[in-house]
């Protein structure tokens, strides 16, 4: 088996890996979105916050029986590699996924990040190919889906949280942010330091002006269209909180939630609720033609799973994240 990574222009591999990709995912996760060259190119040319991971097919001859992917930030978390990696199916317990994880590591190995995170659908393949190389269990998310013609009166909810938060207004934001939010968003953003992630080894993220940006960027010129609802509190002036969704220009009746935090010193008000309700409200009016929109949570952070049970989310899949250090 041959593990060959690949660009976005290489058209042959990146067919290869879409056939791959799209085969398990019909097997594994067949509610997720058919996942199209047009989002794929994007995605590895500007990534979560403009930091493009490295792509692999893996062939065994001519025949593609594997795709995978190695992402790394430079901002923190410096010794630590994510790992994805799925087998065709049909094509499982032949040996490909363990030999894919093999050299995966040896890259990981290579770029100096002997902390490995390996992620994937909660399917028995990446079990057996982790649990046989060493990894231990150590995280869970929960995938859910909103359908948005059978989510609650939104309405009513939104009131409701509203008054719990009578200090507070809601800004809504299109795009990327102006320049005099930004230093505040910093500290919204790394709010999300304090979601659970179990028992990962993990440092917290850091924020700056310059990554709030980058990632807004990565989002909207991937052809993303990019919603932020913020929550300002009216004494202070004070952001108090933030939730992002995206739209994919490609695919409008998809849409994905990003990061929703609210900072300790106003936590307690509802605003978790206020600012999601908020949102789909807006999107509603701007995006009709929306049917259904996507979001994960760690499995131990009731909290936020309370709130978008509350707003009509239901779960459909489970992802499990495995770790091991190399050294």
């Amino acid at each position: 088996m041959e593990l060959v990574e690949f660009g976005p222009d290489e058209a042959d591999h990146l067919t290869a890996f879409l056939d791959v990709a799209n085969r398990a995912r019909a097997v594994d996760s067949p509610w997720e979105p058919v996942r199209t060259a047009y989002r794929q190119v994007q995605y590895m040319r500007h990534s979560w916050e403009g930091e493009p991971g490295r792509w692999f097919v893996a062939y065994d001859g001519a025949t593609p029986v594997g795709a995978a992917a190695i992402d790394a930030s430079d901002y923190d978390n410096l010794d630590l590699a994510w790992l994805r990696l799925t087998v065709a199916p049909g094509l499982r317990r032949r040996g490909h996924g363990a030999a894919m994880l093999h050299g995966l590591e040896e890259l990981a190995a290579a770029m100096d990040r002997p902390l490995i995170h390996l992620s994937g659908w909660d399917e028995p393949g990446l079990h057996r190919v982790a649990t046989a190389l060493g990894y231990e269990r150590r995280s869970a998310e929960i995938r859910r889906l909103q359908v948005v013609a059978e989510a609650p009166d939104l309405g009513p909810i939104r009131d409701a949280a509203a008054a719990h938060a009578q200090d507070y207004e809601l800004l809504r934001v299109e795009g990327s942010s102006p320049d005099d939010l930004l230093p505040a968003l910093v500290d919204l953003t790394a709010a999300i330091n304090d979601a659970p992630v179990d028992d990962l080894e993990w440092e917290d993220e850091v924020y700056s002006v310059d990554r709030v940006r980058a990632y807004e960027r990565a989002q909207v010129e991937s052809g993303l269209r990019f919603r932020r609802v913020v929550a300002r509190h009216r004494p202070t002036g004070e952001l108090a909180g933030h939730t992002v969704v995206v739209v994919d220009s490609e695919q409008p009746e998809i849409g994905e939630q990003h990061d929703t935090s609210v900072v300790r010193a106003h936590r307690g008000h509802r605003l978790g609720l206020l600012m999601k309700a908020e949102m789909l409200l807006w999107l509603a009016e701007v995006e009709p033609q929306l049917t259904r929109i996507y979001t994960d949570n760690a499995e131990s952070n009731r909290h936020m799973i309370a709130v978008n049970e509350a707003l009509g989310y239901r779960p459909v899949g489970r992802t499990v994240e495995f770790q091991r250090r190399l050294r």
